[in-house]
């Protein structure tokens, strides 16, 4: 099953930032005994795996290698893929820039990098063969992209980001057929299409005959993308204790590991006394 992390945009609303807003560290785990500082996107990661992702694609801007230098080419049990959205045209087109990699018959799971939600292991539940929207209640569903329902459970419209939503639930990840991404892009390069937001065209969709549930098994969810959702999340995550020796590790915490254990393997070179340099050095 396939993850997609779209990942490609600047974070105008917590920059600056020396560095992807998808590595901005909030929480932490800790590695014998010692706490030690998480990216923000490996909690989706680690969610998308614990739900049966094994193959992640991560889709970047020109520019944010160091995505690729922290995660590598492989975490946890899942392979990574990396590509390129050219020019920043919202989400739709950074979804679709995976597309090629996509068979029709294989389910995906689409999530945000830049929010922390919890129950963990509430992706489990999305069935593979239905288009489905994982649900989380928020204060401020205007800020979002509301999921208005039936009682059924199926989706009757998105609001997104509408003064007055109808709905306080809100999507913070879906899951759905690689069939229907296929459809849905079909839509969106229709004339007078496009859609920047995935609310938009999936009203498009749905009005067109298609089906999706919204299924409620969140239940907090935070954007860290802002000042005040990165205070709330580390408040959030200061009271749920980070992973211990977990196997969802990226590329650069390994390295790290590894650099360390072999400094400590060194035996210990002391000054040779016939060494010239040496009494420089040491009074440096």
């Amino acid at each position: 099953m396939w993850g997609i992390i779209p990942a490609a945009g600047i974070g105008s609303r917590i920059q600056p930032l020396a560095f992807s807003k998808e590595l901005l560290p909030v929480g932490s785990r800790l590695e014998g005994g010692i706490e030690r500082p998480r990216a923000v996107s490996e909690h989706l990661i680690e969610r998308m795996i614990a739900a049966g992702v094994d193959k992640i694609c991560f889709v970047i801007a020109p520019g944010k290698s160091d995505i690729i230098n922290y995660y590598g080419s492989r975490i946890g049990g899942a392979t990574i893929a990396y590509v390129v959205q050219q020019e920043p045209q919202g989400l739709c087109d950074a979804i679709f820039c995976a597309l090629p990699l996509i068979a029709p018959e294989e389910p995906v799971v689409v999530g945000l990098p830049d929010t922390i939600w919890f129950p963990e292991a509430a992706l489990a539940p999305l069935p593979d063969s239905e288009f489905s929207f994982l649900l989380f209640p928020v204060d401020r569903p205007e800020l979002f992209d509301a999921v208005v329902t039936d009682a059924a459970g199926r989706v009757e419209a998105i609001e997104v980001k509408k003064p007055g939503a109808r709905s306080p639930w809100v999507w913070g990840a879906f899951k759905l057929p690689g069939a229907v991404l296929h459809e849905l892009h079909a839509l969106w390069r229709q004339p007078g299409r496009g859609d920047e937001y995935i609310g938009t065209l999936v009203n498009a969709w749905l009005a067109r005959g298609g089906v999706a549930r919204g299924v409620r098994g969140g239940e907090v969810y935070v954007d860290v993308g802002t000042l005040h959702g990165y205070r709330e999340a580390v408040s959030l995550l200061a009271t749920r204790p980070g992973p211990s020796d977990s196997s969802v590790v990226p590329f650069r915490v390994i390295q790290q590991r590894a650099a360390l254990e072999a400094a400590a393997r060194r035996p210990d070179q002391p000054q040779a006394a016939n060494d010239p340099g040496g009494a420089v050095r040491d009074a440096r």
